[in-house]
């Protein structure tokens, strides 16, 4: 197999932990362990005292998948399989379901291993772009973009790095569409949760196919990045089976403490959950209003969903501004070439703690630079 570089990564690789903010991170802030063993229930804080750090089951702990099957309407313990992050389920679900001379659908910009799997495959790929004045989705984009060898559609709502959301309209369309046709519909849900309007909140791909699947993911709305669990959830039993076969060649199992720690958190949900959400709503008019200052220097799509945007550097060049600022401030943000991007855009997040503080080193880069 051959695969080009993750540039994300390798970008996040060279400057992650060395830097002294990283405004520009896809999760929230991390749980610390004896705040999540506070939430724990008296059988999950025997299973935590008791644990044995043996081999685990394949598709995950039976009560981790029973917890995570509740976040959705339609699913039971066993449409569930876990993997060791959203990572591995990606690269697991491509394999399962792509081989070479395929056709895969990819809505776009997106989480590089959303597209780069499949092309490593061999399979080819339509990137569909959102609109980016308001980066909303033309679903007659990816309904044209589909071939007589398409096998998969790739969505990503709430949106990575935009925030942005569909219309349950286009979700229902993109759903009959790939049943019909027999095609996968693959629902990147990392950030389901974290809408600011939670009327606004989408239902799950699960929920509405029998081809369809949607991952999850500990990282990012239960800021539990570190206990690397992911899984998809499907009641497409014959790519449940494709998928239990393939981990056997990569993890084969997950970690036992961070199952136990995972279904701890995903039993005191609401409370987790809120927490993420709190952070967010302190940080995004923090955001709001450093971009109204700033209007002459930066474009402000305001998101709607999750803890990253994708604003844009009106004038000069946003590697070379990223760059600058890292150097002089020491605060990272995460240029749109890393997401093969050319439209001068960055990533920023707000869902960690220190955002007040990065800010004031941004305002202070920008105010110097402008002058």
């Amino acid at each position: 197999m051959q695969i080009a570089d993750f540039a994300l990564e390798r970008y996040f690789a060279r400057w992650e932990f060395s830097v002294r903010h990283l405004l520009c991170a896809s999760d929230v802030e991390a749980y610390p362990l004896q705040e999540l063993l506070a939430l724990a229930d008296p059988s999950m804080r025997e299973a935590w005292d008791g644990l044995r750090l043996g081999y685990t089951e394949s598709a995950g702990h039976p009560l981790l998948r029973a917890e995570i099957a509740k976040l959705y309407s339609t699913t039971a313990r066993d449409d569930v399989i876990t993997f060791v992050g959203a990572e591995e389920a990606i690269f697991l679900c491509m394999h399962a379901v792509l081989s070479p001379g395929d056709h895969a659908v990819v809505v776009w910009p997106s989480y590089q291993s959303l597209y780069e799997v499949a092309r490593s495959i061999g399979a080819a790929v339509t990137l569909v772009p959102l609109d980016p004045h308001d980066w909303a989705l033309d679903p007659d984009g990816v309904l044209g973009a589909i071939r007589p060898n398409t096998r998969v559609i790739i969505i990503n709502f709430p949106h990575s790095p935009t925030g942005a959301l569909v219309p349950r309209s286009v979700l229902d369309c993109l759903t009959a569409t790939a049943e019909a046709r027999g095609i996968t519909l693959f629902s990147d849900e990392v950030y389901r949760y974290l809408e600011f309007d939670e009327a606004q909140r989408l239902p799950a791909a699960v929920d509405l196919g029998r081809r369809t699947a949607s991952l999850g993911v500990m990282s990012k709305v239960f800021a539990l990045a570190g206990l690397r669990v992911g899984w998809i959830a499907t009641h497409d039993e014959a790519l449940r089976e494709r998928l239990s076969r393939l981990k056997d060649y990569t993890t084969i199992c997950g970690s036992a403490p961070s199952e136990i720690l995972a279904i701890i958190a995903l039993r005191a949900r609401e409370r987790v959950i809120a927490r993420s959400r709190e952070i967010i709503a302190n940080n995004l008019p923090l955001l709001d209003r450093f971009f109204d200052d700033f209007g002459e220097h930066f474009i402000w799509t305001r998101p709607r969903a999750g803890s990253v945007a994708f604003p844009r550097l009106r004038t000069g060049e946003i590697d070379r501004f990223c760059a600058e600022l890292v150097e002089a401030e020491g605060v990272l943000l995460l240029p749109g070439s890393q997401f093969q991007h050319d439209g001068n855009h960055f990533r920023i997040g707000f869902g960690r703690t220190d955002m007040p503080q990065a800010l004031e080193h941004l305002e202070r880069f920008v105010r110097r630079r402008g002058s």
